[in-house]
């Protein structure tokens, strides 16, 4: 399908006819990547971009399980700064599974 290229303002545009438009699921306000590769000029629709939540990526972890995930790597004994002798984890004050929550059962 041909179609001419027109002045609008200090650029130039192309109209798309009505049945490009609706073959490729166009409507006014759409989108497109413009993408030149040499002399050639295409228009492509952006791949959809999913919006992930925290929520939701812990909640597919938690479905999946722990085999699932990566291999362990032994990196040799800890070395330098990464040690931790004494925080807040190391002597039970809070738990994994509640980060936010300390044990009360030491306060006692």
């Amino acid at each position: 399908m041909k179609v001419k290229i027109s002045r609008w303002g200090n650029s130039l545009g192309v109209r798309l006819p009505k049945a490009a438009a609706d073959a490729a699921g166009l409507t006014e306000g759409t989108e497109l990547d413009l993408v030149v590769e040499g002399k050639d000029v295409r228009l492509k629709q952006p791949l959809p971009f999913k919006h992930y939540r925290i929520e939701d990526l812990v909640a597919d972890m938690r479905r999946v399980g722990p085999e699932s995930g990566p291999d362990m790597v032994d990196w040799g004994p800890d070395r330098g700064a990464e040690i931790i002798e004494d925080d807040e984890y190391s002597r039970g004050e809070i738990t994994l599974e509640n980060p936010s929550k300390k044990d009360d059962s030491r306060d006692r």
